[in-house]
């Protein structure tokens, strides 16, 4: 019960330690909810037991009350529509091979996918559009993929070139796009495009996201890890090179918003869950859709639903944040986030 509860208490700890000191306090932050529970059935068990015992795991969970609201919203606290109102989406797109629906699987599969995908983002009516981990290969390059998938759209996409076709992130915008880059990460095939969005006579810079991922599959890790205990010290040791990698990608985007002169808007798949260095440093001076305008669960990742959200749309903190959904999309591994906020000024 000890144990549980100070493993608890270090995760807490986890957000504001640098992975870079101390890559361990990263893995206890990604077992926040596992942990979470656990202490909260010792606490029930104490209780029933009468047994001055529940105090432990009750001290343990307190800060929790503070936290919790990351992964899970009881009542939404959306405002109003006012003013001018942007519909915008966030979705790793998982290469496109990623789907859980049969009809994704063999051959022409990929080709469903992309059209599925497409489908449900025409349905969302977003006036921005930030993509992860598309990849094209075959009839597609990228200027045809979007002329033909997404026409009404101006764009901006910063894209690896290999042998076997193209990979990375595309951003969409039904209002002009008057600057764009990006950021190359070291040692990655992870990156970060921006975007310089003008509405009216306002600008404000969407930064779409995808941070350095784990490189595991949870579902082959789960199928084979009894038969193969070197995949687990593989695992492990993936999960450590990604921990490590991330804070100088977060520290790099960091340094790029402090040198841009207008509103910020963060998007994408940073890998991380709130329980984190990466998360509270890009957090801080913005607001999370979904702790603002949420319900439920906000998980955002598929495998071990709900326990993993790593997906995020963070917007400024004077700007109000009118909705923020998850839809169930089996596009992917990654689920989709949807949000709507009033974009005003200070």
């Amino acid at each position: 019960m000890l144990v549980f509860a100070l493993l608890l208490l270090l995760s807490y700890i986890s957000l504001a330690v640098n992975p870079a000191k101390a890559w361990y306090m990263t893995a206890l932050g990604l077992l926040y909810v596992p942990l979470v529970i656990i202490n909260f059935l010792l606490l029930l068990g104490g209780i029933r037991r009468m047994s001055r015992s529940f105090l432990i795991p009750l001290v343990a969970l307190l800060p929790s009350l503070v936290f919790i609201g990351h992964y899970f919203q009881f009542e939404s606290g959306a405002v109003d529509p006012e003013g001018t109102t942007v519909r915008m989406v966030s979705y790793n797109v998982g290469r496109y091979n990623q789907g859980r629906r049969p009809e994704f699987k063999g051959e022409g599969g990929r080709e469903v996918c992309i059209d599925s995908v497409t489908a449900f983002l025409r349905k969302t009516d977003a006036d921005i559009i930030c993509l992860q981990e598309v990849s094209l290969s075959g009839e597609y390059d990228v200027a045809t993929y979007l002329k033909q998938k997404f026409p009404e759209y101006s764009s901006a996409y910063y894209m690896f070139v290999t042998d076997k076709g193209t990979w990375g992130n595309i951003t969409l915008s039904r209002y002009p796009i008057t600057g764009k880059g990006k950021l190359d990460f070291e040692q990655s095939a992870n990156q970060a495009v921006y975007c310089d969005i003008r509405i009216g006579q306002r600008v404000f810079r969407v930064y779409n996201c995808h941070l350095q991922s784990y490189n595991i599959s949870l579902s082959r890790l789960l199928r084979d890890s009894r038969e193969d205990r070197n995949q687990v010290k593989d695992a492990e040791q993936r999960v450590k090179k990604s921990i490590l990698i991330r804070p100088a990608q977060v520290e790099q985007i960091v340094a790029d918003i402090e040198d841009c002169s207008t509103d910020v808007i963060l998007a994408g798949d940073f890998n991380d869950n709130p329980m984190s260095y990466t998360y509270f440093r890009l957090k801080k001076g913005q607001q999370d859709t979904f702790v603002e305008a949420g319900k439920g669960f906000g998980a955002t990742y598929s495998m071990l639903w709900p326990l993993i959200r790593i997906d995020y749309i963070l917007i400024p903190e004077h700007y109000g944040a009118v909705s923020h959904s998850v839809p169930k999309s089996k596009c992917s591994d990654h689920y989709p986030v949807v949000a709507e906020f009033n974009v005003t000024d200070e």
